[in-house]
């Protein structure tokens, strides 16, 4: 049985991506906010939405219990400060909170106690399908290394 540990996370991630296109609804205001204190702008990639609840799912399921703090880290980054040093700042919070709320209601994570989110059966079934899929896909990705 293949895992999600078995596949590249990419080629996982932008699979699930498309997938959950159809059950979680990009909120108006996600067009207009940077993901965090050490960007500039706004994501410019198409998607990019569903392609961060895609990582923060599989991010879950790899490293669960996962708190928001946590998943703040994990996303952050560098901020260019011009002629002074860079310095490393978290992602926003509000975006991860909403997608991790979003991803609760189709029933993909829950809640374990003070611990942070884990992955639910039914994720963890779906999660592995999807990782299923792209290892008798073979996208064209790894078919072209």
């Amino acid at each position: 049985m293949v895992t999600v540990y078995d596949v590249p996370a990419d080629e996982l991630i932008e699979l699930v991506q498309t997938d959950l296109k159809k059950k979680i609804k990009m909120p108006e205001w996600a067009g207009f906010v940077k993901t965090g204190p050490g960007r500039q702008r706004q994501p410019q990639q198409d998607g990019w939405w569903w392609v961060r609840a895609a990582s923060i799912l599989r991010r879950i399921y790899v490293d669960g219990p996962v708190g928001v703090g946590r998943l703040r880290t994990w996303y952050g980054g560098r901020k260019d400060r011009g002629v002074r040093t860079s310095k490393t700042y978290k992602a926003g919070g509000k975006i991860i909170r909403f997608h991790l709320q979003e991803l609760e209601k189709i029933g993909m994570i829950q809640i374990k106690d003070k611990k942070g989110r884990i992955i639910t059966a039914a994720g963890q079934k779906y999660m592995d399908g999807m990782a299923n899929k792209v290892s008798k896909g073979g996208t064209s990705k790894s078919s072209s290394k």
